[in-house]
């Protein structure tokens, strides 16, 4: 038996497709990703994590930019001119071939308290980071919970559809049998399309949040999914003496505390602007012989010339020069500086009062979000015990359908009630679960409980 080449070519062709096929199908299948997991990766990839430390980094610089006044800054560099009778200064010094100048702070009592307030807004933006670092596992965090919610609920939904798809086609059966009416028909496509409304909306809703992590961890959408069991329990309620603790030990509000002790430290420097300063100065140069120097120094000795005392023209000059000291500035009067300092005193108030409302603020919201996390576990449980009721309603009309005491209207109820307090106690449940998240960030245990340390 021969086969044509066009014949192998085709087979040849068709088995590439389906190794590549398989192995894009393999490539783009979805991935179970543990919460652990996607939190890390949000805390890696994130924007806002990248702006924060990016803030760390620049308060860091700022602070060591003021103590840096400390260590003597040299300056190298040449003033090269043309000059023309006594040699003018450019920029402030002789024209010269090669200079050398360097400063640094001796006494400055300014920029001392200057010093001490970056170290202390250093502090405030590095814990204003780790709230910001918060944000974005709690971001995490409820993104995955919502993601697993609409994931459970989709598949639960299409079990329901497909039950639906089955009334439906019950339904049709007994009213060609003349059993039931046409609006029986009717009643059951509408519950099919009630239940497929249900689905549509399951499913948008999770493909927006699988968008929404893969933004955030940088994962393929398509590729994500969840693990529930990945999730960990909720910890302990605590007592409220504990959680007003906790509460003050919020970044948000330790970032604010220290703030305001920056804002104080810098209106003392402010004031302390007002006080004498010393620093330390060195100069050295190497003046030219072009520029007419020689020409207006007075010699070291007269120059005795024909018994009678003058001066020796450029009797004087020397091309290397150096000086050094200190630099001595007694303030005297300066109304805009003070001006400047009573403005300082006023930003300080505001931070202290500003820290005081933060730290009122987080401990209401904490002992309201306590408060919540309460009533929610009632409602959790009240949905729960609703939700048992209406599937044991479901098993008994299913009971009752067998001994033909019952009708496929009074199935349809039933599972439509069932599937209505699965949605209510899930919805509940996730409420619980934000309320449960928001406590842990008020009180800065949320990285601790996510990340197991």
């Amino acid at each position: 038996m021969q086969v044509s080449s066009r014949g192998c070519r085709v087979s040849f062709c068709c088995l590439l497709l389906a190794f590549f096929g398989s192995s894009i199908s393999q490539q783009t299948a979805a991935e179970t990703v543990p919460l652990k997991r996607v939190v890390e990766l949000a805390l890696t990839h994130a924007t806002g994590t990248a702006i924060a430390s990016a803030d760390e980094q620049r308060s860091a610089a700022m602070y060591r930019e003021l103590r840096n006044n400390y260590i003597p800054m040299f300056s190298l560099g040449s003033g090269l001119g043309y000059s023309y009778g006594f040699p003018l200064g450019l920029e402030g010094s002789a024209p010269s071939l090669f200079n050398l100048t360097t400063q640094s702070a001796v006494f400055n009592p300014s920029l001392r308290a200057f010093l001490h307030a970056a170290k202390e807004d250093s502090a405030a933006t590095t814990l204003k980071g780790k709230d910001r670092r918060n944000q974005v596992i709690e971001d995490a965090v409820l993104s995955y919970a919502e993601l697993a919610k609409w994931e459970q609920r989709l598949s639960h939904l299409k079990q329901a559809e497909a039950d639906a798809k089955q009334m439906e086609t019950a339904v049709a059966q007994r009213v060609k049998e003349g059993i039931d009416s046409e609006l029986e028909t009717t009643v059951a496509r509408l519950s099919s399309a009630r239940v497929h409304l249900r689905v549509t909306e399951a499913q948008g809703a999770a493909d927006v949040l699988r968008e929404r992590l893969s933004k955030l961890t940088g994962l393929t959408a398509s590729s994500i999914e969840t693990d529930p069991d990945s999730i960990p329990a909720a910890p302990a309620p605590v007592d409220d003496q504990t959680l007003k603790d906790s509460a003050a030990a919020n970044p948000a509000v330790q970032s604010s505390v220290e703030h305001a002790r920056a804002q104080y430290l810098r209106a003392e420097g402010e004031h302390r602007s007002l006080w004498p300063t010393m620093d330390f100065a060195a100069q050295y140069a190497l003046l030219s012989k072009f520029n007419n120097f020689q020409s207006y120094y007075i010699p070291a000795k007269p120059c005795p010339v024909a018994g009678v005392s003058v001066l020796c023209e450029a009797g004087g000059f020397q091309q290397n020069n150096a000086t050094f000291g200190v630099s001595i500035r007694f303030p005297l009067f300066n109304m805009a500086q003070r001006e400047r300092a009573q403005a300082a005193d006023a930003d300080a108030i505001k931070a202290k009062k500003e820290a005081e409302a933060a730290k009122n603020q987080v401990s209401e919201q904490t002992l309201r979000l306590q408060r919540s996390v309460t009533q929610m576990q009632a409602a959790r449980d009240v949905a729960q015990l609703e939700y048992e009721i209406a599937q044991k309603g479901l098993d008994s009309v299913r009971t009752k359908m067998d001994s033909g005491t019952a009708t496929l209207h009074d199935l349809d109820n039933a599972r439509t009630q069932a599937n209505e307090k699965f949605i209510a106690l899930q919805d509940v449940t996730f409420e619980l679960e934000r309320a449960q998240l928001g406590l842990l960030r008020s009180t800065g245990e949320l990285e601790k409980w996510v990340m197991g340390r």
